[in-house]
């Protein structure tokens, strides 16, 4: 199994639960009194959070040598795919800088990380971290990427719980990405397959199925066809 893979069967076994401690916001929902219409292609976001997300966007916190570096960090962390493109692609960096405005416990980790990650490279190299050679980059996140499991995360050097954080919010970021999600092949909830009501049940009832309406519902040659009904509600195919 090729790292890429690794990371995936990772994720899907739980890392995007690890985002939860670090990457969704633990402060209470505030109580929503009264249901409010959802406008179209919004998902059903309150007027109070559609503005959030207008004064956040309105905002930077990362400056730009941060996010050149968020971006070359988020590549290594899940390097690019032929198929289906990288973080950068799927615009993980610009969710990390949304998260950090959103969530602002996320700030001091992130920043100090970024710093910690030049200031290392720096020493090491003499090199600012975004500019040093892959082969140097990955030198220095290897003393930060494998943490001792028997030592509770909490007691991990800064380095570490940052490296994580980011590990989790660049997974997290990617795989709920529309290239991310066509990467999974997930499809959503799909029906299962149904052959229709045993014969002896109908027998049982002195009832059968229309020659037509069997056609159209329970036709195997049709399985996986989605069916579409007219304006009276009629079933078209």
């Amino acid at each position: 199994m090729d790292r890429r893979k690794s990371l995936k069967s990772i994720l899907l076994g739980g890392v995007a639960s690890g985002l939860a401690i670090h990457g969704c916001n633990p402060k209470p929902a505030e109580t929503v009194d009264e249901l409010i219409p959802a406008e179209k292609n919004i998902y059903g976001r309150t007027p109070k959070e559609k503005k959030l997300d207008k004064e956040l966007h309105a905002k930077a916190f990362f400056n730009e040598h941060e996010m050149n570096t968020i971006s070359v960090l988020c590549n290594l962390i899940l390097p690019a795919n032929e198929r289906f493109g990288s973080t950068t692609d799927a615009e993980v960096p610009d969710l990390i800088e949304f998260m950090a405005k959103d969530i602002p416990e996320l700030q001091t980790p992130l920043r100090g990380g970024l710093m910690w990650l030049d200031h290392k490279c720096n020493t090491d190299f003499n090199l600012m971290f975004k500019s040093a050679s892959e082969e140097q980059q990955k030198s220095i996140l290897d003393t930060i990427a494998y943490p001792d499991a028997a030592v509770p995360e909490e007691e991990h050097p800064l380095e570490i719980q940052f490296f994580s954080l980011m590990r989790n919010l660049t997974l997290t970021g990617y795989y709920t990405s529309k290239i991310g999600i066509e990467e999974l092949g997930y499809k959503g909830n799909m029906p299962n397959v149904w052959n229709g009501v045993p014969e002896e049940v109908l027998a049982q009832h002195n009832v059968a199925y229309d020659d037509d309406w069997l056609a159209k519902c329970v036709d195997q040659s049709k399985r996986g066809t989605i069916a579409e009904w007219d304006e009276n509600g009629n079933l078209l195919t």
